[in-house]
C-alpha cells in the first residue's frame, strides 16, 4: 500500500568518504529530520567525532559507524579524504566498495524508504536485489558539470583521440553557450578516465549512478539552475528533484579562532580581502607566489587561507623573498581550517576570492554581501564561475593563460574591478548580487524546497 503524503520517511544516507561530501548530506538530513523523518547515516568513526555537532536532531538522525576496511597501500587508519594525499584516493574508494556485503545486510535488515549516495554507485544493485527501496544520487556540484562530463562518450580512446576543440564541445541540445569550458581547459576533462577504484573510473563509477538510480536530487534552485536540471532529466530520463541549496544557518558569536576577530576589527568595513581555496587545493610554489603577490599588489589587507604548496613543508617557506617584511600587519596567511562563513559575513571583509567549490558558491551569493572574485580550478568550479560571471553576473572571473595560470597582475586586476568605489563593473555586480541574495533568503524561500522535495519523495514511492 501506498505511503501516505503525511507518513515519516525512513531514510539512509551514504555519502562519499570526503567531509565535502559528508557535510552536505548531513545538512540535507538536518532539514529533513526537521520536518520528522528518520534518519540513518554511515559514515567512519573519526568524521562521526568530528561531525557529531553538527547534528541537530540526535533524536531522528542516528550515525552509523562504518569500518574502512585495510587496503593494501592505504595509510592505517585512513576513514577520508582527509587522511590522504590526493594520488591515493583511488585506494579509499576501493576500501569503500569492499563495504558493499556490510551495505547489503544494513539494508536488508532496515529496509529503508530511500538510500541516498554519490559515489557508491553499486547501492542500487543492493536495492533492486533486496526490492522496496528507492535509490536517489544526490548530486554536490553544479548540473551543468553532470551534463557536460556524463553525457559523452564513455571511451576513453575516443576521447584522448579528441581535439580540444571536440573534448570542451558541449553535447547536444545543451542549455548554454556561455557555462561551457573553453578550449585550453580540456585537460579538466581527463579526471574522468581516472581509476577511482579497482577497475573502475571516475566515468564509470559517476555514470553509473545517475544511469541506474530511480531519481536525481540536486542541491540548487530551479531560479538559477533550473535549464540544466531540465536537460538532466530529458537525457537520463530520470525525475529529477531540487533540495534547495540547503545552507547552513548563519554561524553566530564573535570571530575568536586565531585572534581574527581583533585582526579584522582593524581595518575598515568592506576593506579587506578573503581568499580561501577550500581543503583539498595545493597549489604549485610558483603559483602559490603569484598569488601571494597579486594579493599584495592590490594595496588592500587581505586574508589568506591556503595549504602550503607542493613540495613545501609551510605556507613560510614559499613565500616570495621580502614578502613578510612588506606586508607585515596588512596581510595574514593561515594554512589551518577556519570558520568560512563567519569571515564572510564580518563587517570589516569588502571581497571574496573564490575556487567555486559548490558549497562556497552558493555561502557566498545567499549569505554574504562581499564583492566576488572567482578562481577556479577543476571543471566542476570552472562551470559554477562561468555561471556566476556570465550568466548570473554576480562576480568576476581571473583571466588565465593557455596553460590554466593566473598571473600577479590578473588577479589584481579582478579584484580591483570590483573592489574600487568608481567602477561601473563593480556596482553591476553589487547591484546583481543584491537582488539574487535577497531571493535566496526571502522568508520561506529555502523551506519551500525542502518541502516540495518530501512531496516528491512520497509521489516516488507511489511510482
Amino acid at each position: 500500500m501506498a505511503e501516505s503524503i503525511d507518513s515519516k520517511l525512513q531514510i539512509v544516507m551514504f555519502p562519499w568518504l570526503a567531509l565535502g561530501h559528508i557535510i552536505p548530506f548531513l545538512n540535507l538530513s538536518n532539514e529533513l529530520a526537521k520536518k520528522g523523518h528518520k534518519i540513518s547515516f554511515l559514515l567512519p568513526k573519526n568524521a562521526q567525532i568530528k561531525l557529531q555537532n553538527l547534528n541537530l536532531y540526535p533524536n531522528l538522525i542516528t550515525f552509523h559507524t562504518l569500518k574502512i576496511p585495510h587496503v593494501h597501500g592505504l595509510p592505517y587508519g585512513a576513514e577520508t579524504t582527509a587522511d590522504v594525499p590526493r594520488s591515493l584516493e583511488s585506494l579509499l574508494a576501493t576500501a569503500m566498495d569492499e563495504l558493499y556485503d556490510e551495505i547489503k545486510s544494513f539494508l536488508q535488515n532496515l529496509k529503508p524508504h530511500f538510500v541516498f549516495f554519490d559515489f557508491a554507485h553499486w547501492v542500487t544493485e543492493i536495492a533492486l536485489e533486496i526490492g522496496g527501496i528507492k535509490t536517489i544520487c544526490y548530486k554536490l556540484a553544479s548540473p551543468a558539470t553532470s551534463a557536460i562530463s556524463l553525457i559523452r562518450s564513455p571511451e576513453k580512446s575516443v576521447f584522448m583521440a579528441s581535439t580540444a576543440a571536440e573534448k570542451v564541445r558541449p553535447p547536444p541540445g545543451y542549455p548554454s553557450t556561455t557555462v561551457v569550458l573553453h578550449e585550453h581547459e580540456a585537460k579538466l576533462l581527463e579526471f574522468l578516465f581516472q581509476e577511482y577504484g579497482k577497475g573502475v573510473t571516475i566515468y564509470e563509477r559517476l555514470s553509473k549512478g545517475v544511469t541506474l538510480c530511480d531519481a536525481i536530487a540536486l542541491k540548487t534552485c530551479r531560479e538559477i539552475e533550473g535549464t540544466f536540471g531540465d536537460y538532466i532529466a530529458t537525457q537520463f530520463k530520470k525525475p529529477v528533484l531540487y533540495t534547495g541549496p540547503v545552507l547552513p544557518d548563519s554561524e553566530k558569536g564573535p570571530l575568536e579562532e586565531h585572534g581574527l576577530s581583533n585582526w579584522l576589527e582593524k581595518f575598515e568595513p568592506g576593506s579587506v580581502v578573503f581568499c580561501a581555496f577550500g581543503s583539498q587545493l595545493i597549489l604549485e610554489k610558483k603559483q602559490f607566489q603569484e598569488l601571494v603577490l597579486g594579493l599584495e599588489l592590490t594595496g588592500l589587507p587581505f586574508l589568506l587561507v591556503v595549504k602550503p604548496p607542493e613540495g613545501t613543508k609551510s605556507v613560510e617557506e614559499a613565500l616570495p623573498e621580502g614578502f613578510k617584511e612588506r606586508v607585515q600587519e596588512k596581510g595574514l596567511i593561515l594554512d589551518c581550517w577556519v570558520p568560512q562563513l563567519k569571515i564572510l559575513t564580518h563587517k570589516s571583509v569588502g571581497c571574496f576570492v573564490s575556487h567555486c567549490g559548490y558549497g562556497s558558491m552558493w555561502e557566498s551569493l545567499a549569505l554574504c554581501d562581499c564583492q566576488l572574485v572567482l578562481l577556479p580550478s577543476a571543471n566542476d568550479q570552472t562551470l559554477s564561475a562561468r555561471l556566476m560571471e556570465q550568466d548570473l553576473k554576480v562576480g568576476v572571473e581571473v583571466k588565465k593563460d593557455e596553460n590554466g595560470w593566473f598571473s600577479k597582475e590578473s588577479l589584481c586586476k579582478a579584484v580591483k574591478c570590483v573592489m574600487d568605489k568608481d567602477s561601473q563593473f563593480g556596482c553591476l555586480v553589487k547591484e546583481n548580487h543584491r537582488k539574487w541574495k535577497e531571493v535566496l533568503s526571502s522568508p520561506g524561500f529555502m523551506n519551500n524546497y525542502i518541502d516540495s522535495f518530501i512531496q516528491n519523495l512520497h509521489e516516488l514511492l507511489v511510482k
